[in-house]
């Protein structure tokens, strides 16, 4: 079995509200060093595979179809034994 760990960002130059939310609260609370945030999700998926070849070309798949929107943003992802 193996598993997949996807992480989806917006591009760079795409405004990032939730960042510049989350760079506000940190300077708020006394965090003056932090020169900017960038906002992004995690995904863990479960794969019924031990092929680490068909789970790359299928998670491949999965972002371009569905986990990430290729206009505003990019991904990456790692496949690991689970």
């Amino acid at each position: 079995m193996l598993k997949a760990i996807v992480t989806v960002m917006l591009k760079k130059g795409i405004f990032d509200p939730q960042g510049r939310a989350v760079q506000n609260g940190l300077e708020s609370i006394g965090f003056d060093n932090v020169k900017s945030v960038r906002v992004g999700k995690q995904i863990e998926i479960a794969l019924d595979t031990d092929d680490k070849a068909s789970a790359d070309a299928s998670v491949h798949e999965m972002c371009d179809k569905m986990l990430a929107n290729p206009v505003v943003e990019s991904y990456s992802f790692e496949i690991k034994e689970s």
